[in-house]
C-alpha cells in the first residue's frame, strides 16, 4: 500500500483568495484569518493575491478564472450566506457550492469552499471569530494540504512507475519497453 498525504508547510506555494463583499463584517474576519494562517505556514505576502467580488454567487467564475491561469497552487473562496426571510439563501448557497466544486474540476486546481452558510448572523459571527473557530484559517489549512498533495500526485505523473504483476514480474511503461525482435 502506498500512502500519500499533503503537508502543512506552504513554503514556495502561491494562493489566490476570492472574498465576497456582501456580509463584509464576517468575510473581512475570514480573510484576515486566512492570510494569517497562510503566512504562518511559510507563504510570502507577495505569493497571495486577493480579489473581492460582490457576493458568494460570483465566487465560482472568478475562482475558475484564477485557477485556469495556472499561477496558483490553490484558490480559496470566502463568503457568508446568512438565511433570511426569503428563499434567496437557498439559491445563492446551492449555486455557490455547485459552482465552486465545478470550477475545481474544470480548472484541475484545488479550489477551497470557505463559504459560511448559516441560519443566523450570530452563527456567522461565531464561525468568523478568531478566538473560536474561524473558517478562514481552516480554509487556508485545507488549501495548503490540497496544494501539497496535488504536487505529490502530479510529480508521480511525470515518472513512469514500475508495478509488479500478479506473477511477481516487473513491467515498465510502454515508453520504456524495447521492442522484441521477431524470429525469422
Amino acid at each position: 500500500m502506498k500512502l500519500r498525504k499533503g503537508s502543512q508547510s506552504a513554503t514556495g506555494l502561491r494562493f489566490g483568495i476570492i472574498v465576497a463583499k456582501f456580509n463584509k463584517f464576517v468575510t473581512g474576519k475570514l480573510l484576515s484569518a486566512c492570510v494569517e494562517e497562510l503566512t504562518e505556514r511559510g507563504v510570502h505576502a507577495d505569493d497571495i493575491e486577493v480579489v473581492r467580488v460582490p457576493g458568494a454567487f460570483e465566487l465560482p467564475l472568478v475562482a475558475r478564472t484564477m485557477a485556469r491561469t495556472k499561477q496558483f497552487h490553490a484558490v480559496i473562496c470566502l463568503g457568508a450566506v446568512i438565511r433570511g426571510d426569503t428563499p434567496h439563501f437557498d439559491y445563492v448557497s446551492a449555486e455557490a457550492s455547485r459552482g465552486i466544486g465545478q470550477a475545481a474540476l474544470d480548472a484541475d486546481v484545488p479550489i477551497i469552499f470557505g463559504v459560511l452558510t448559516t441560519h443566523t448572523i450570530a452563527q456567522a459571527i461565531e464561525r468568523a471569530d478568531p478566538a473560536k473557530f474561524n473558517r478562514g484559517g481552516a480554509a487556508a489549512k485545507s488549501a495548503i494540504e490540497m496544494a501539497t498533495v496535488m504536487r505529490l500526485l502530479r510529480a508521480g505523473e511525470e515518472t513512469p512507475v514500475k508495478r509488479e504483476t500478479l506473477h511477481g514480474k516487473r513491467t515498465t511503461s510502454a515508453a520504456k519497453r524495447t521492442p522484441r525482435k521477431r524470429r525469422a
